[in-house]
């Protein structure tokens, strides 16, 4: 990891960014070790919905995760921001089924955390509330703490990050409701959580200096492709550099797929794609498909392809991912962290302190100015 922390440690501005990017794999070793109540009777019952809900970041952490639990439990797996709940509880919650409700927060302190849960308790006959959050004083934390019908899945204090974008906040919730949710045991928890760990300091030692390199160093745009699990880290990867970068790289994120359907527009000479390939080999067809068409558009050293087998196309950068026992939830965490320290060199490239990009305060780091209305 010292290419990566040597590169930035001294950064004006960016200590909690940097400390907190650097520190996932030695989180992720952890993990195991992090303790809930079980939750397996709720998972199996057929006759529960599973909701994975949050807002920001949070709520890309379940889009992510939707489609690998679903593809893994053999089961439908809703992903629903706690945004389009708490606007739409009817909507969202329409049908009185038995619901497990997942609920992702870093500070568990935004207005709509707590609120959503509380609609769910309204609406719903029976439901139960897996809390996943890095703050046990948080607001959605003390108000689950203990409670019947409740659990809460606190992760070590050092993920409540202190920056003002979620780095290893996202990735810990991410893979500590896997493991919890697919019901790993020790054994195998351990070996996905090593693997990821080794493979994610692996990409910070080896690839800092290639991803600074890529880094835009003007106002542009940047496009981030994936599909299934990749998706939802897709739209994580692209608001990582919007946030840090305080608006100046504008992001657009997409499946493989669907970017053909007019988003493609975005692109010009000066964009850069990442295009995350999935290892499913009827899926990684299609995004292949899509990295030799931008190669017509885009030079290679603006066409980054993350992939966890080789991969040859002329005209394209590709960086090839180690495998783990996660398959493509851990290429999709593994493309978040690179896609975090491009937009960590982005923000040092643009004069942003990624701390605190919003020093006016017109973006927060913990969500102001929601109004909950009675339903």
């Amino acid at each position: 990891m010292t290419a990566f922390t040597d590169r930035f440690a001294h950064v004006d501005g960016a200590a909690h960014t940097v400390r907190e990017i650097a520190q996932q794999p030695d989180v992720w070793r952890r993990l195991p070790d992090v303790r809930a109540d079980d939750i397996s009777g709720w998972v199996a019952r057929p006759d529960v919905r599973i909701v994975l809900t949050g807002a920001g970041t949070s709520a890309f952490a379940g889009a992510t995760l939707a489609p690998a639990l679903t593809e893994r439990l053999r089961r439908p797996v809703d992903a629903v921001a706690t945004t389009d709940l708490v606007a739409c509880p009817r909507a969202v919650l329409a049908g009185d089924r038995p619901t497990l409700l997942v609920s992702f927060a870093r500070s568990g302190d935004s207005p709509e955390s707590v609120a959503a849960t509380a609609l769910a308790d309204r609406c719903l006959t029976e439901v139960h509330h897996l809390i996943v959050t890095c703050n046990a004083a948080g607001r959605l934390a003390t108000a689950h703490a203990g409670r019947p019908g409740s659990t809460v899945l606190l992760l070590p204090p050092e993920t409540n990050d202190r920056s003002f974008a979620m780095t290893s906040s996202f990735s810990s919730m991410l893979l500590a409701a896997w493991l919890v949710l697919t019901g790993a045991d020790d054994a195998a928890a351990r070996a996905t959580c090593d693997q990821l760990a080794d493979a994610a300091a692996g990409l910070l030692t080896e690839h800092a200096a290639d991803l600074a390199a890529l880094a835009p160093d003007r106002p542009g745009r940047i496009v981030y492709l994936g599909s299934g699990p990749l998706a939802g880290a897709a739209r994580e990867a692209g608001l990582k550099v919007l946030e840090l970068t305080a608006g100046a790289v504008v992001p657009w994120s997409d499946t493989p797929l669907g970017f053909r359907h007019g988003p493609k527009a975005v692109l010009d000479p000066t964009t850069l794609a990442v295009v995350l390939v999935s290892a499913d080999p009827y899926t990684r067809a299609y995004d292949v498909d899509l990295v030799r068409e931008l190669t017509a558009a885009l030079p290679a050293e603006r066409l980054l392809v993350l992939a966890t087998a080789p991969l040859a196309v002329a005209g394209a950068t590709v960086w090839t991912l180690p495998t783990t026992p996660a398959g493509d939830l851990g290429t999709a965490v593994l493309g978040v962290v690179a896609a975090q320290v491009l937009a960590l060199a982005s923000a040092v490239n643009l004069d942003c302190a990624p701390d605190d990009p919003f020093p006016g305060g017109s973006v927060n780091r913990v969500v102001q100015g929601v109004t909950i209305h009675p339903l």
